[in-house]
């Protein structure tokens, strides 16, 4: 007898593609994937922006209820007994540290409004690293910065570590002026100039260390790194041209970098000097702006400005010069990276007979002191 053949049950024929399938369905996928990705990161930044407001109304609670006026003193068994009993209900998200980082928080940020303004961009970790910041107006300037230029957290620490802050010129005007820059850049988003430029730019990421190299070198290293040096620069900066040839009266000169700040509507030129400022380099880069102006400043476009980069500079030469009113910027740049103590004394050093000039200046021109602003000192809450 033969044996009953096995009958397998076939799978249905797919149906042929039509001709240029294949390019459609990967792009389907593509746009797909890209729609999946865009509603998770509004989803991320949705949680983010509750947490953090979450944050904010807890730390503002406990110090208002329990650590204003005269429950302060027994105010930390209180916060420890609190913590303990939101963190058997809500987890670790909740334990004493943190409940003292929420605190800190309500306490150097008690503005809710500029809290609803930052918490769009800004995570509860950026935050965490902007509350070890004591002094107002540098906390006020990394928040801004952060908000504005979109860093990470990573990048933030980069910039509280490097002393983003106390290099830039901004932090050698008087408290008033930074202040009135910080609020313009919050409320009407305007960059000023004072809060771009810095000195001195740190190019140690560069790997020039010997001191046996020549202008090119420097050049040629920033084009490799430039990622590093935008970075350096700033998040608004675009690349325009390296060695950009300015032609006047049948004579090229040549641009060592061009660069496009785009929040300034300007373009910046750079020009490269390894040894020290001086006097005729001013003459050279004004040649260099008002060429620029004239032929390559678009309609809308403000004048285009000019940092001098070099080893060393005199900052009599520099006053005398009244570069600030020809849009030129004298800076230094290191291409080693001293330690962050010897770097913090000389900024501090820098700002403080910046700010001193000032004064004298403002004595000799006769003109009237503007009263200073009171600023509301929070109590101080212990540490977690």
């Amino acid at each position: 007898m033969a044996k009953a053949r096995k009958i397998t049950p076939r799978s249905p024929k797919a149906p042929a593609a039509p001709s240029g399938s294949g390019i459609t369905g990967e792009r389907l996928l593509g746009d797909i994937r890209a729609l999946i990705e865009t509603a998770r990161e509004q989803v991320a930044r949705a949680v983010n922006s509750t947490l953090v407001g979450l944050y904010w109304h807890i730390g503002t609670r406990i110090r208002r209820d329990i650590l204003g006026g005269k429950r302060a003193g027994y105010g930390e068994q209180i916060v420890s007994a609190l913590s303990r009993q939101l963190e058997a209900e809500y987890g670790r998200g909740f334990d004493r540290r943190n409940l003292f980082h929420m605190i800190r928080f309500a306490e150097r940020f008690p503005d809710q409004e500029i809290v609803n303004a930052l918490r769009t961009q800004l995570s509860w970790t950026h935050f965490r690293e902007l509350l070890s910041i004591d002094d107002p107006l540098k906390r006020d300037f990394y928040a801004e910065m952060c908000r504005i230029e979109r860093w990470s957290t990573r990048t933030l620490r980069h910039k509280i570590d490097h002393l983003l802050f106390e290099r830039t010129a901004a932090s050698k005007k008087p408290e008033a002026l930074i202040a009135a820059d910080i609020a313009g850049l919050r409320d009407e988003g305007r960059m000023t100039p004072d809060l771009i430029f810095r000195d001195p730019y740190l190019l140690d990421f560069l790997g020039l260390t010997s001191g046996a190299y020549v202008e090119k070198d420097v050049e040629a290293a920033i084009i490799r790194e430039l990622e590093a040096f935008i970075l350096e620069l700033g998040g608004d900066f675009a690349f325009v041209a390296r060695q950009k040839r300015i032609t006047v009266d049948h004579e090229d000169y040549y641009l060592d970098l061009l660069f496009y700040h785009r929040r300034l509507r300007r373009l910046v030129a750079i020009d490269l000097k390894l040894g020290k400022f001086q006097a005729a380099d001013k003459g050279q880069m004004e040649l260099y702006l008002r060429w620029l102006e004239k032929h390559d400043t678009h309609p809308g476009e403000e004048p285009p400005l000019g940092l001098i980069l070099c080893a060393e500079k005199s900052e009599e030469h520099v006053e005398l010069l009244q570069l600030d009113k020809s849009g030129i910027r004298v800076a230094k740049y290191l291409t080693e990276l001293p330690p962050r103590e010897v770097l913090e004394k000389t900024l501090h050093a820098s700002i403080q007979r910046a700010r001193e000039r000032l004064a004298i200046a403002e004595r000799d021109s006769g003109a009237p002191k503007k009263p200073a602003t009171k600023r509301r000192t929070p109590k101080k809450v212990p540490k977690g």
